[in-house]
C-alpha cells in the first residue's frame, strides 16, 4: 500500500493546471448509457473513480476506447447487462448514477447498494422516491436495488425533501428518456448538475430552469439521445480550492490554470475574509496570502454556499489562523474523522456534535497519520506542508480516488513530497 512522505516548511511558487472535475465526469459517463451512438469525453481526470465507472460501463457491455489518460470514446449500443454488480459499486458510491439511465433506457436494472467514503449514511431513498414517482417499481433484495418500468418511465412532479446532488442527477437522466414532462423541485444547483443538463440540452432534450432549483424536462419518450460530442468536462472546483489552500497555508503565491473562478467563489470569498488577495482572469486565479491568516467561521451548505468538500482543507488553514475558528458541518454527520489525525500533528481541535472548535497553535510537528476519506486526506497533506520535520500519510488510496497526480503537482510547485510503497 502506498504512502506519502512530506518534509514540511518548503515555500511554494509557480502554477498548477487544474484537472477535469471528477464529480462532473461521473454523471456524464453515466449519461452515456442514454445513447446508442459514439460519445467522446475529453478532459477526464486521471483518477481511480473515473477508471472504476468506465470499468462498470464495460462490464455492462459498453465499448470504451481509451485515447489517452484524459479522453475516451464510449459506445453503449450493445449493452448486454443491466446489472451493476457489488464488486464495482462497493468501491464507489457514484456508481448508483447508472440506476436512472439504465432504467430509463432498458426498462429494468439491478444496482448494488453503494459504497464509497465512510463520511456518513448518505441514503439513496431520495433517488428511489424520484424514480417511483415516475412509475418505477422498486424493491431492495439481497443487497441490490431492483427496478422495473416495462412500459417506460412517465413524466412526473418530483419534490426533493432536501437537496441531493446524486438524486437530482439520477432524476434528470431518467426524465430525459421518460414519456412526458418532469418537474424537479428543490433540485441541486451545483456546476456538475448544470453540465449534465447542458449536455442533455445539446443532445436535443428540452430542459428549462438549468442552474435553478426548479428544472422542467421534456422526455424523449424512450428515444436514445444523440449527444453532441466531444464533451469537455469542466474544471474540478474542489481540486482548485485545495491548491488555493496550499498557497494560503504555506504563505505562497501560486497561480491556478484552466479554472472557473465562478465555481470556486465560496472558497475565494472565505480566503479573502482570512486576508488573502487574488488576481482573477478568464481561466486563471492567482492567490496572494498574508503573513498571518485571520480566523473565519465556516458553515457548510449546498452550492453556491460553502462546500462540504472543502471543509477539511479549511480546517487545516484554521489551525494556524489568528484566533479561534468554529466549523459547522451541516451535510454529513461523520465528516470530522480527520480531526484526530490533525491533532496528532499538534493541532488543537475540539468536537461537539456537528461543530468543530479549532484553536490556533504556533506550530505543527511531523508524525505518522492515516487518511480516512478523500477530502480528509488532502487536509493532512496541507497540514504536513507546514509541519516541522517529516510526515508520513498512510492509506492514500483515498487521495488517488479524486486527485490527479497530487504529489507531482505539489512537487512542481516546490513541495518536498514523495510517494513510497
Amino acid at each position: 500500500m502506498d504512502y506519502l512522505t512530506i518534509e514540511g516548511g518548503a515555500k511554494l511558487s509557480g502554477s498548477v493546471t487544474i484537472s477535469g472535475s471528477k464529480n462532473a465526469a461521473l454523471p456524464v459517463i453515466a449519461a452515456t448509457l442514454l445513447s446508442d451512438k459514439d460519445i467522446t469525453l475529453e478532459n477526464l481526470p486521471n483518477v481511480v473513480d473515473i477508471k472504476t465507472l468506465l470499468k462498470l460501463v464495460e462490464m455492462l457491455g459498453g465499448k470504451v476506447n481509451y485515447h489517452d489518460n484524459h479522453s475516451v470514446t464510449i459506445n453503449n449500443r450493445s449493452i448486454s447487462s443491466t446489472k451493476a454488480v457489488y464488486e464495482i459499486v462497493s468501491q464507489m458510491r457514484a456508481s448508483i448514477l447508472v440506476l436512472g439511465p439504465l432504467l430509463a433506457r432498458f426498462g429494468e436494472c439491478e444496482v448494488s447498494l453503494p459504497g464509497g467514503c465512510a463520511i456518513g449514511q448518505r441514503p439513496i431513498d431520495l433517488h428511489l422516491k424520484a424514480l417511483e414517482a415516475m412509475g418505477a417499481v422498486i424493491e431492495i433484495k439481497s443487497g441490490y436495488v431492483k427496478a422495473y418500468a416495462p412500459d417506460g418511465l412517465k413524466g412526473a412532479k418530483i419534490v426533493f425533501d432536501k437537496i441531493t446532488v446524486g438524486g437530482s442527477e439520477n432524476a434528470i437522466m431518467a426524465a430525459a428518456l421518460a414519456h412526458g414532462t418532469t418537474t424537479i423541485i428543490n433540485a441541486a444547483k451545483e456546476p456538475e448538475v448544470v453540465q449534465l443538463c447542458e449536455i442533455l440540452v445539446d443532445g436535443g432534450v428540452l430542459i428549462e430552469g438549468v442552474g435553478t432549483s426548479e428544472i422542467t424536462i421534456e422526455g424523449t419518450g424512450g428515444k436514445p439521445i444523440d449527444f453532441k460530442t466531444p464533451i469537455t468536462i469542466i474544471p474540478d472546483r474542489i481540486e482548485a480550492g485545495t491548491y488555493l489552500c496550499a498557497g494560503a497555508i504555506t504563505k505562497s503565491s501560486i497561480t491556478l490554470k484552466k479554472v472557473n473562478a465562478q465555481h470556486i467563489k465560496a472558497s475565494i470569498d472565505k480566503l479573502e475574509s482570512m486576508g488573502c488577495q487574488f488576481d482573477i482572469s478568464d481561466d486563471e486565479v492567482t492567490i496572494y496570502p498574508p503573513e498571518e491568516l485571520i480566523s473565519a467561521n465556516i458553515t457548510t451548505t449546498e452550492y453556491p454556499g460553502f462546500p462540504t468538500d472543502m471543509q477539511a482543507q479549511f480546517m487545516a488553514l484554521a489551525i494556524v489562523s489568528k484566533g479561534d475558528t468554529l466549523i459547522e458541518e451541516r451535510l454529513f454527520e461523520n465528516r470530522f474523522m480527520h480531526v484526530s489525525e490533525l491533532n496528532r500533528l499538534g493541532a488543537d481541535i475540539w468536537l461537539k456534535g456537528n461543530i468543530a472548535a479549532v484553536h490556533q497553535v504556533d506550530e505543527l510537528n511531523g508524525a505518522d497519520v492515516m487518511a480516512t476519506d478523500l477530502r480528509a486526506s488532502s487536509a493532512l497533506v496541507l497540514a504536513a506542508l507546514i509541519a516541522k520535520g517529516e510526515t508520513n500519510i498512510h492509506r492514500i488510496y483515498h487521495l488517488d480516488r479524486g486527485y490527479e497526480n497530487l504529489e507531482g503537482k505539489l512537487s512542481a510547485l516546490g513541495a518536498k513530497i514523495h510517494r513510497h510503497k
